[in-house]
């Protein structure tokens, strides 16, 4: 069990983990998920907002059982190699903000890191300029980590403390399968279910927790991080994150080309708008939140798993947040970005560059 643990966490098994993940993505697509969604870490946690009712853009309603799958696929992993470990107590609440600022950024994009990759793979040229947001946002964090920026530490806390995300996201799927979709219907029993749009597209629940649970126990073992891959790559050209952070984009890319659901260009791609200056500013100031609260939506959601209770305000911040976009007119569609989603992308970033300044230790 030890060796298997070991393999995921050296640079062929990080490779291997991110060939897996380009592959598993396309399949949910291929399975019904969105278009070049096949896993979005922040589109999803938007949709379960919506799905609970903290937002009412019927469009993007759905519980995703991906997100449910991949804290409780990281826990299980955790569990077995002996590496839960309750803690938290570094700044939640400034935690919890970056979380919703994330969000709100992303959002302007449409998609997470993650969904960078697989946009790209897709052959959607808008997110050449979310992916150059991301490196100049995470770049800007790494300039606070050279003036010993610190949310300060993590202290152990109480072994029950760590199990509380897990259950919340294992009483979420008790509420699916409680209250399942019900045809011509947006809601059923407490939950609200889209009837149009992204939030009507999902793979069979099943398939799709299954795959959210593969994710999670893979991605506990090799620590994989998009936001981690770029970072380690501009601070000290480290590589071993970026290798498996570009086999998932080469395994998205090779399974688009078989699937014949590979389309060149910027206009008519699902889920996407052109507005390219948009596109770079929400993922800076998404980057600039990832990078500042140690991780990508992905990592978090891993590292709640695992009892990081940190990762867990960020996770809960990142699902809020989602729902202020939508019920704030932050939220960009295929048509442009919201009303107000230039407020989120400058507003964000200023909140970002002030948390970074003043948790630097030259500022203290």
């Amino acid at each position: 069990m030890k060796s298997v643990g070991n393999f995921f966490a050296s640079t062929t098994g990080i490779i291997v983990v991110g060939l897996a993940l380009g592959v598993l993505a396309v399949l949910l697509q291929y399975a019904g998920n969105p278009g070049n969604m096949g896993i979005c870490v922040v589109c999803f946690n938007r949709d379960i907002a919506g799905g609970i009712g903290l937002h009412r853009a019927e469009v993007v309603q759905y519980v995703r059982p991906e997100i449910m799958g991949m804290v409780l696929g990281a826990l299980a992993a955790s569990l077995c190699f002996g590496e839960f470990r309750a803690r938290g107590g570094s700044s939640p609440i400034t935690r919890f903000v970056l979380g919703m600022v994330a969000s709100m950024g992303a959002l302007v994009f449409l998609g997470c890191p993650w969904r960078v990759l697989l946009r790209l793979a897709g052959g959607d040229a808008n997110a050449l300029f979310g992916f150059a947001g991301l490196v100049v946002g995470i770049g800007i964090g790494t300039l606070f980590f050279r003036q010993g920026f610190s949310l300060g530490r993590s202290m152990p806390q109480s072994r029950a403390s760590g199990f509380v995300l897990p259950l919340i996201m294992l009483a979420l799927v008790a509420l699916c399968l409680i209250y399942p979709p019900v045809a011509e219907q947006g809601k059923s029993g407490v939950l609200f279910y889209s009837l149009k749009g992204p939030g009507s597209k999902h793979a069979p629940f099943l398939i799709s927790l299954g795959g959210g649970l593969l994710v999670g126990l893979l991605a506990q073992r090799s620590r994989f991080c998009t936001m981690g891959a770029v970072r380690d790559v501009l601070l000290f050209n480290q590589w071993h994150l970026a290798l498996g952070f570009l086999a998932m984009l080469a395994a998205a890319l090779v399974m688009n080309m078989t699937l014949g659901s590979f389309h060149a260009g910027f206009e008519g791609q699902p889920i996407a708008h052109t507005q390219s200056i948009w596109n770079f500013a929400g993922m800076v100031t998404a980057g600039l939140a990832f990078a500042l609260a140690g991780g990508c939506p992905g990592r978090q959601l891993f590292m709640a798993g695992e009892g990081d209770n940190d990762a867990a305000v960020f996770v809960v911040g990142l699902i809020v947040g989602a729902a202020l976009a939508h019920n704030f007119g932050m939220a960009s569609s295929g048509a442009g970005i919201g009303p107000n989603g230039a407020v989120a992308a400058i507003g964000g970033l200023i909140v970002c560059l002030a948390i970074g300044f003043f948790n630097c230790k030259r500022s203290a």
